[in-house]
């Protein structure tokens, strides 16, 4: 590989890690702060189901992303490059903070601001909604924006069901409901790895398609593996203040609430990724856990100074990030 080539497949892995900072720590917040598993064996189980996710679901969610820009051949590493240096460095600083934020929003973002330095608005799929299945920017972007009030939704119809079923019941209630936050806690982690993973996939293989190492857009499976291991070392490294976040800081959940949360963003992931709509884990698991405190019919136990600081960060995530990939593109020559 020439050097510009490299360091993008580097980067692309970069933001596979540090997605798994904050979106993949999402699939196992509400497993640990419970006290159903021990963070060891939460990070073991996310480890195994993140893999499994872009190896077996397929990977329409990688051709969604990777068909986001439409420069040449000879400068897609470079506009790549410069789109993942702004999403790796968003990612770091919504880590720091503690912040649930989007890592595709970020990745988008990064793209399509580096597209626009390149050639400008011809440089970017726009794309929209076809054949049931999101393309493009706009398409990413509108399963971007509703699937958090779909998370919001469904968790809040959960735990009311949840309630229900459980009204008369006694300490028996604690085991199902234990095995239940493992089961939807893997099938999270499942979901996550054939959304998320898949998206430095698409990525990758938009790199090598360019340059002319595989002829269609398809990765190979080396690819999806080391994508998905770097976004579990990610997790398993460095997700803890967003677990603390999720679990503590918007709504103190308990385990049938976790239960509720879990099960709720599962499923809506799982049904974005067989669609090719990327999502942001860490948004539909964080407005899940507000639809709980909602179907509790406890808005004011809600911390909805931590619920404004993620709703200001989702509206600023693109703009950075876009500024700052055009900045990098232009610079992108001195440092390669």
């Amino acid at each position: 590989m020439d050097t510009g080539l490299t360091v993008a497949v580097v980067l692309a892995v970069a933001y596979a890690f540090t997605n798994g900072f904050l979106d993949a720590a999402n699939s196992i917040a509400a497993l640990v702060v419970t006290g159903a598993a021990t963070p060891q064996q939460a990070v073991v189980l996310a480890s195994i189901f993140n893999l499994l996710g872009p190896l077996l679901l397929g990977a329409a969610v990688a051709n969604t992303i990777g068909g986001i820009v439409s420069v040449a051949p000879p400068v897609t590493d470079q506009v790549i490059g410069a789109g993942l240096v702004a999403t790796v460095s968003w990612n770091f600083i919504a880590w720091w903070r503690g912040l649930p934020s989007s890592s595709g929003q970020a990745l988008v973002g990064g793209l399509v601001g580096a597209a626009l330095a390149e050639g400008g608005v011809n440089a970017v799929n726009w794309g929209g909604w076809q054949g049931g299945h999101p393309v493009g920017v706009l398409g990413t972007l509108i399963s971007l924006i509703i699937s958090p009030p779909l998370g919001a939704l469904g968790a809040l119809v959960v735990i009311r069901g949840l309630k229900r079923l459980g009204r008369r019941a006694t300490r028996r209630w604690t085991t199902p409901v234990r095995g239940g936050q493992w089961a939807t806690a893997a099938a999270l982690a499942f979901s996550h790895g054939a959304n998320d993973a898949q998206k430095s996939v698409g990525v990758i293989a938009a790199l090598l398609l360019a340059s002319g190492r595989i002829s269609r857009l398809a990765a190979p499976t080396w690819v999806i593996v080391l994508c998905a291991a770097a976004l579990t070392a990610g997790t398993a490294l460095g997700g803890w203040p967003i677990i603390r976040t999720v679990g503590r800081g918007i709504y103190r959940i308990h385990p049938l609430e976790g239960l509720a949360c879990t099960a709720a963003s599962a499923a809506i992931i799982f049904g974005a990724s067989v669609l090719g709509a990327p999502t942001s884990t860490s948004q539909v698991v964080a407005s899940s856990v507000v639809g709980v405190g909602g179907g509790r019919r406890r808005w004011r136990h809600i911390h909805w100074e931590v619920v404004r600081s993620m709703g200001f960060a989702w509206l600023i995530t693109l703009p950075v990030t876009g500024f700052l990939a055009a900045v990098v593109f232009e610079l992108w020559g001195w440092l390669t």
